[in-house]
């Protein structure tokens, strides 16, 4: 096979890399398997509110604001390793608290201290999210060469995408059979975290101790002064990083909202989800390396539009469901003839933004300050999830499902206009 010639000849330090970067992967797959579901577990298992799901949704983005804060602890502490080490065992040990969560409905009904935990453990999970993506960036970029990096980066999140696909599944059946199952996998999401984030830390980590002379608060004053210089000076990704603003609002306004619609609306089971979550799955893993390739060779800004361009049209089948809901029951899964076009899309969407989400900043830095980039990244990440997760909750109420669903496809609409906008006024720098 073409992939086995290809990484045959790789050199060994680049084989060395590739070997713990996709072990990782496989683990990381395992746990965003999992992840895949948590909504509908804090939703249909747990009971959870509206505002609830919001809240879990925001909290998937609102812990990136620390991420500036983060690269600069992590650029003064001297053995990066250990240190994220450490913290992968604080945000992810948490897990372990939740199997021994009661199995019952009627319990965790009578007691909304459980969504209350599971909503807090979450949170410190997605803490060390701040921390790790830049640091993976970092790693693997200045660890792969250039021709290799996106090459190599898609194939392992083929993997990833393959493994998550595969326990999205059978988590689905899992659940269906028992509501509280969960129990038994978060530990066991917690334990591969740990695990998988020790494997990483195997590959050489750049060590750079150059802002250690300085405290805290003027180190984060000059990190803060940089991104600010780096929006100004680096235009065209300032303008990337304003659509990607856009398509944020986009994405956090309509997740909760999806959550709610496939539980309410639709009356989707977990096998349901499952299912439509591993359809596009699939479609995003067959993709993958393909778009791997394409991302090397055009403009990053191009590749956004693209992107932005495909979760519209997921989002606008998605919401004709509300009005088309025409299906049929196969196996105990629940079709939905728009939602199957709709999930197409998504596919699309999900080969093209797992890469352009993680690296596409990469590609508008030198190797010395692609942590930097993707801090920005990041943290801007952290700055659009304050609120507009519980705005989506909040206008449900006032414009349903199908006004929600609109403001996304806009938002995406002008979105791709700023790409494309961008690159004629401006070259990559």
């Amino acid at each position: 096979m073409k992939i086995i010639h290809f990484l045959q000849a790789l050199p060994q330090n680049e084989k060395f890399v590739f070997r713990k970067h996709l072990i990782y992967s496989l683990l990381d797959g395992l746990i965003l398997g999992v992840l895949a579901l948590n909504e509908f577990v804090l939703i249909k298992s747990l009971h959870g509110t509206n505002f609830q799901i919001g809240l879990l949704v925001q909290f998937t983005t609102i812990a990136f604001l620390v991420s500036i804060i983060i690269n600069e602890v992590l650029k003064r502490v001297v053995d990066k390793k250990k240190f994220i080490q450490l913290a992968a065992v604080i945000t992810r040990a948490p897990f372990l608290i939740i199997a021994f969560f009661p199995q019952s409905h009627n319990i965790v009904q009578a007691n909304p201290v459980f969504q209350h935990i599971f909503l807090a453990i979450f949170f410190v999970y997605f803490l060390n999210d701040s921390l790790l993506l830049p640091v993976i960036t970092m790693i693997l970029k200045s660890n792969y060469t250039t021709d290799n990096f996106g090459y190599l980066y898609s194939f392992a999140t083929s993997a990833n995408k393959i493994v998550m696909l595969l326990t999205t599944f059978f988590y689905g059946i899992l659940l269906d059979n028992n509501n509280f199952a969960f129990v038994y996998m978060y530990p066991l999401v917690g334990l591969s975290g740990i695990i998988s984030v020790y494997l990483l830390t195997q590959i050489p980590i750049k060590s750079d101790n150059a802002s250690i002379k300085l405290s805290l608060g003027k180190a984060l004053k000059g990190a803060l002064s940089e991104m600010l210089n780096i929006l100004k000076t680096n235009k065209p990704y300032r303008d990337f990083q304003i659509s990607f603003m856009l398509y944020g609002f986009a994405f956090l306004i309509t997740q909760a909202i999806i959550t709610i619609f496939f539980e309410k609306e639709l009356k989707l089971n977990y096998s349901s989800v499952a299912f439509y979550k591993n359809a596009y799955y699939i479609i995003a893993i067959i993709l993958m390396p393909t778009f791997g390739k394409l991302i090397n060779k055009i403009d990053p800004r191009k590749f956004g539009a693209i992107t932005f361009l495909l979760m519209m049209f997921y989002l606008i089948f998605l919401a004709l469901t509300e009005f088309f809901p025409y299906s049929f029951e196969f196996g105990g899964i629940k079709f939905y003839y728009t939602l199957i076009i709709a999930f197409i899309f998504n596919g699309l969407f999900a080969a093209t933004m797992s890469l352009l989400w993680y690296i596409g900043s990469a590609y508008f830095a030198q190797n010395d300050n692609v942590a930097t980039y993707q801090s920005i990244h990041i943290s801007l990440t952290g700055v659009r999830g304050m609120i507009i997760p519980l705005l989506g909750v909040a206008l449900l109420d006032y414009i349903h499902y199908s006004g929600v669903f609109l403001s996304g496809i806009v938002l995406l609409f002008i979105a791709v206009m700023v790409m494309l906008w961008s690159m004629k006024r401006y070259a990559k720098s």
